[in-house]
Order: C-alpha cells, then structure tokens, then sequence
C-alpha cells in the first residue's frame, strides 16, 4: 500500500470516534488484543469493536501479529502497520490540501460529537462541563513547545483512566493555529 493511500486511510479512521478510540488504544499499548480493548471501552458494543478492527485491518491500518487459540477460538493481537513518526510525515512534504484535509476531519470529529450531545433531549450544558475558548497569546517557538509539553503531561496520565462511577468520557482536543499574516 502506497503511502499516500495509507494517510488517507488513516485521516478517515481520525475522523470517526469508535475507530479513533480504538486506533488511540493500539498505539497507547503498542500491540493489544480486542478483549483488552472491550475492557477499556465499555461503552463500544462488542460486535462494532470487532466490525472496526476488521474494517482497519482491511483498510490496512491494523495488523494481526499474533493469533492464539483460546477455548475453540481464535484470540488475535493487533498493532499498527505504521510508525507514529511517519504518521507525522504526511505532513513533512507541506501539502497545504492535505493539511487542510486533516484539520477538517479533526474538526469534523468534533463537530459529530457536539451534534450528537446538542441534539440529546434534557442537556445541561453548565453541569455537564461542556465548553471551548480560543486564547490569543504571544509565544516565541520555545514557549509554545513547553506549553503544548506542559499539556501533554497533564493529559497522558488521565488517558489511563478506566470507566467507573462518576466518570464519562470526554474529548479534549487541543489546536494550534498558524501564525497570523498580515493581509494589508
């Protein structure tokens, strides 16, 4: 698969909330298998679990590196086909389209998930602690990657957080705009 085929492939994984989960849960643990990722995303019926881990496998996203036989079945361990740093290379040969196109289907991720939760009978925006903001703020290269580090570090650990009483899943997404050019 070219690698032009596989971005694409994986752009459109982004864009949808179960795949995106699932596709976060594989890199996170490096090789897993579906019932170790059941476990960790309760709310994912079973069947549409193993439907997506098909359809990435397909799709050329997923690989099966193990296969073991357990009670009559056959339990398989998935891992990714690509390097996260090659991931960052759709990026490398500065496409401006296809930069656009990611962003968009980031976006568009959130958009579904807004739509979703506005379109729910009886929310509660205030209690439900739904909100965005945009800061404005002057950073030199430096400053911006530490900030960004700064979050990482916050958000990492949470990302472990199994579901339990009083939690719910939540998506924080973070945007870093361009530098604002002057149109004059």
């Amino acid at each position: 698969m070219d690698k032009q085929h596989l971005s694409l492939k994986i752009m459109e994984c982004i864009s949808n909330p179960i795949k995106c989960r699932l596709l976060i849960g594989i890199l996170k643990s490096g090789e897993t298998t579906a019932k170790s990722l059941a476990e960790k995303c309760v709310d994912i019926p079973q069947t549409t679990l193993y439907r997506h881990l098909k359809r990435m496998t397909e799709d050329g996203i997923l690989k099966v590196v193990n296969e073991t036989p357990i009670r009559g079945t056959v339990e398989k361990t998935y891992a990714v086909t690509f390097d996260l740093n090659d991931a960052n290379a759709m990026t490398d040969d500065n496409s401006g389209k296809m930069y656009m196109q990611m962003f968009l289907q980031y976006i568009l991720t959130f958009a579904k998930q807004f739509q979703t939760y506005c379109d729910t009978p009886g929310i509660d925006i205030k209690n439900d602690k739904s909100g965005f903001s945009l800061s404005y703020v002057y950073l030199t290269d430096e400053e911006l990657e530490n900030t960004v580090s700064a979050i990482s570090k916050i958000l990492s650990p949470l990302q472990n957080n199994k579901p339990a009483p009083g939690r719910k899943l939540r998506t924080i997404g973070v945007i870093i705009s361009p530098e604002q050019h002057n149109t004059k």
